[in-house]
């Protein structure tokens, strides 16, 4: 099995992406439940194009396995998505690194994201595990805000 690389994402990656969320273990959306709350390929396309949505990629040669981004101007992280294959070998955690790293040299103090509230999920004990906290907050889908402190390392 080939080496995993990391890689800035390209706009011409965001066909792979949305094909690979649709892969996930968890909290999988299919190409049409993306397309249903506005996320298309050209939409993620120009988003990183325009550095609004910075990301990275894990890729095993030529194939994207893993991602990660986030939002410019709000500190949000907006996705990590990884093959099955790939979970629990650190590659989620590099991705997240990158990501946060981007944001905090972008000048964000804090992050955040959101994230499953039922401790079955893998999600849940990985962000905490990372020092990501809960605000007591929700987001319209139900899914806990957590922040994190963009001084320290993911």
């Amino acid at each position: 099995m080939a080496a995993l690389t990391f890689r800035r994402a390209h706009p011409d990656d965001a066909a792979a992406c949305i094909a690979l969320r649709g892969q996930t273990r968890e909290n999988a959306f299919s190409e049409a439940e993306l397309g249903a709350l506005g996320i298309t390929v050209d939409t993620w396309s120009e988003g990183t194009r325009l550095g609004a949505t910075p990301g990275y990629v894990a890729c095993q040669g030529e194939r994207i396995v893993g991602y990660c981004f986030g939002d410019r101007d709000t500190g949000e992280i907006l996705v990590l998505a990884l093959l099955p294959d790939h979970e629990g070998q650190g590659t989620g955690r590099a991705l997240l690194e990158r990501t946060v790293d981007h944001l905090r040299q972008q000048g964000h103090a804090r992050l955040f994201l959101s994230c499953s509230s039922d401790p079955g999920v893998r999600s849940y004990g990985f962000y905490r595990h990372l020092g990501w906290t809960p605000t007591g907050t929700h987001d319209d889908a139900g899914d806990e805000i957590l922040t994190f402190d963009a001084g320290r390392t993911a």
